[in-house]
């Protein structure tokens, strides 16, 4: 049983909303914006089998195939921060794909840490897979891209949170920073207030069209139209 619901978001970019009932996130493939034969960028590709008969990475291998895509051609994936509902997974896709992996060097930092012992109360083990290309603010740093992607260092949920930008399609891929109507939770270890509004300001001043969430609220899956995404960024401000 399919536990996603696939989107089509703009050309090669396929949101993947979470429809179980048990703790997962959203993902995003990027598709074919890698040259060579692993093409396919791969933004938090969630948990392994967590419970209540529900297997969240199976599912997402199923769904992409709808697509026509294969989770063995992933050549990169990208963690927008490293709590266990987003990350957890990343071995297993290493293991389908010998995918390389991506976290902000903040974030490999947390995860070492305070973020590594979150795993336990999830009962979920912490990762092994190292990441091999540590994310700083500016364009994707990896040779052989086909499109333009930016990185975006926006703390607040945790120390080293990411968002990706796509410039074709001004797509923006927000992990928990930002989501319909809401934003993502300042309280859990390493979260900031402070950290959070500067990060969504500095978000709210890009040219998004889209903005792809971690989790989905308010009854909608993503935000969508550029008027609708500076009235979202709007109700932002009043969190604080």
């Amino acid at each position: 049983m399919l536990l996603h619901r696939s989107i089509a978001v703009a050309d090669g970019v396929y949101f993947y909303l979470w429809a179980g009932r048990s703790l997962d996130c959203n993902s995003v493939v990027i598709a074919n914006a890698l040259k060579g034969a692993k093409p396919h960028v791969l933004v938090d590709p969630g948990m392994t089998d967590i419970g209540m008969g529900e297997d969240p990475l199976a599912s997402l291998a199923e769904v992409m195939e709808s697509d026509g895509l294969d989770i063995k051609d992933v050549g990169l994936v990208v963690g927008t921060h490293a709590h266990p509902d987003h990350y957890q997974a990343v071995d297993e896709i290493v293991a389908l794909s010998g995918a390389a992996v991506a976290l902000s060097s903040a974030e490999q930092t947390y995860l070492r840490g305070v973020g590594g012992a979150m795993y336990g109360s999830f009962g979920a083990r912490v990762p092994k897979s190292e990441p091999s290309l540590l994310l700083e603010e500016g364009q994707l740093p990896l040779d052989g891209l086909s499109l333009d992607i930016d990185v975006i260092i926006a703390p607040g949920h945790s120390p080293g949170c990411v968002c990706l930008y796509v410039r074709d399609s001004r797509v923006l891929v927000s992990g928990d920073v930002v989501f319909p109507g809401s934003i993502g939770r300042m309280d859990l270890p390493g979260g900031s207030v402070s950290q959070m509004r500067e990060s969504l300001e500095r978000l709210s001043r890009w040219d998004i069209e889209y903005i792809l969430p971690g989790h989905s609220s308010m009854g909608a899956p993503m935000v969508s139209g550029r008027e609708n995404v500076l009235r979202n960024f709007e109700m932002t401000r009043m969190f604080f």
